[in-house]
């Protein structure tokens, strides 16, 4: 019965023993040895801000409108019989060139009618000269010594042929400019907005037969305030001249996938504030839009929304920065003295394609970051590298 018993408990006894050596084989062993990483830092270019004197640029916006607009509508009645192909929506015009020919059969009629009229006041006009001439020879012979009343020598009759006549040439001068009103065109070179009119219509004097503009001139009205306008050196009422010429502004939009940009001049601003904005309204002026004026062959087009820009003429003592150091609109990175990096709201008063210029939230000589950081967070440690370059 023993030895029954002993047979049993052997594998149990056997596993027990194995069990205990892989335990104290295990405890025996050395502890490996823990290696700490090492904390890498995110390197960031950086700038000093630094601070100097600068012209501050006064940005704003507006819409390109042409200087001068009209409906086009004729002098005369007719049948039009001739339409140009400048005269069509979108296209251009000379100045002087005619867009629409009106029937002339009736003011050429009209105009020989005239001038026979003239022809015929001027001899009826020979004639009292002539009758007041013989009758003054009659008068003096046989009263020597006497001077004749004007009626005696028919002075009436001559001033009433001489006023025959005028009225004849007046006649005349009218009827060869209807006869010319019969051209419809224009005294300055522009485009059509729109064309209302068809060969055949007939129409009469105020038809509506499209709407033009001029293409010599455009200009932006552009809001500011009256610390932009100040910035300007511009008062209230401000009119450009030869002596005091307005500021230079330059205008810029996007075409396509380009920015272009005009040149233009401030030439007058108004004299009153607007009641709605409580702003000053500048008008800036861009000539020859569609020809030297234009932006490598694109033209400063009606009707487009630009942004324009005016270097003022103070002097302001201010943090230049390069323009990748501004984060959002009004956030920049910098480094402490301890390299954490330091979320700073700033104020900035001007910007452009290379600059932003501070003048709150930043001292001279702080490290700004230029490089890009994805994940920033305030107070994070990091490896500050000089950006050598800075423009």
């Amino acid at each position: 019965m023993k030895n029954k018993y002993l047979r049993a408990a052997a594998p149990v006894l056997v596993l027990a023993v194995g069990f205990g050596v892989v335990q104290w084989m295990s405890a025996a062993k050395p502890a490996p040895e823990k290696k700490e990483e090492e904390q890498r830092l995110v390197s960031l270019l950086y700038t000093e801000a630094r601070e100097e004197s600068v012209l501050l640029t006064v940005t704003t916006q507006g819409v390109v409108r042409p200087h001068t607009e009209i409906d086009l509508t004729p002098e005369v009645s007719g049948r039009i019989t001739h339409i140009s192909a400048s005269f069509a929506e979108g296209a251009g015009f000379k100045a002087g060139e005619t867009l629409i020919q009106l029937d002339d059969a009736n003011y050429r009629l009209a105009l020989a009618r005239a001038e026979a009229g003239v022809a015929q006041a001027q001899v009826l006009l020979l004639q009292a000269q002539a009758q007041a001439s013989i009758k003054r020879q009659q008068w003096l012979s046989a009263n020597p010594d006497k001077e004749p009343t004007p009626l005696q020598v028919n002075e009436p009759q001559v001033k009433e042929a001489e006023a025959n006549l005028h009225s004849a040439k007046a006649e005349l001068a009218d009827a060869t400019r209807n006869l010319a009103r019969t051209r419809v065109k224009l005294p300055f070179r522009g485009r059509v907005i729109r064309r209302d009119a068809g060969v055949g219509q007939y129409v009469s004097t105020g038809t509506p037969l499209g709407r033009v503009f001029a293409t010599d001139l455009v200009e932006v009205r552009l809001p500011l305030t009256d610390s932009q306008l100040m910035e300007l050196g511009l008062p209230m009422g401000f009119v450009s001249s030869t002596a005091h010429p307005g500021p230079i502004v330059t205008l810029s939009a996007q075409v396509g996938q380009t920015q272009r940009q005009w040149r233009g001049h401030i030439v007058r601003t108004q004299a009153a504030i607007d009641q709605q904005t409580r702003l000053i309204y500048a008008i800036a002026e861009v000539r020859d839009p569609y020809g030297k004026g234009a932006s490598d062959g694109v033209p400063l087009a009606a009707g487009l929304f630009v942004t324009a820009q005016a270097e003022g003429v103070q002097a302001h003592q201010a943090l230049v920065l390069p323009r990748e150091a501004l984060r959002n609109a009004d956030t920049v990175y910098v480094i402490d003295e301890n390299n954490r990096l330091d979320i700073r709201t700033v104020e900035v008063v001007s910007t452009s394609e290379n600059r932003v210029v501070v003048t709150a939230g930043l001292a001279d000589g702080e490290k700004v970051v230029t490089s890009a950081i994805a994940n920033a967070v305030d107070g994070m440690q990091v490896q500050p590298v000089t950006q050598l370059a800075q423009k």
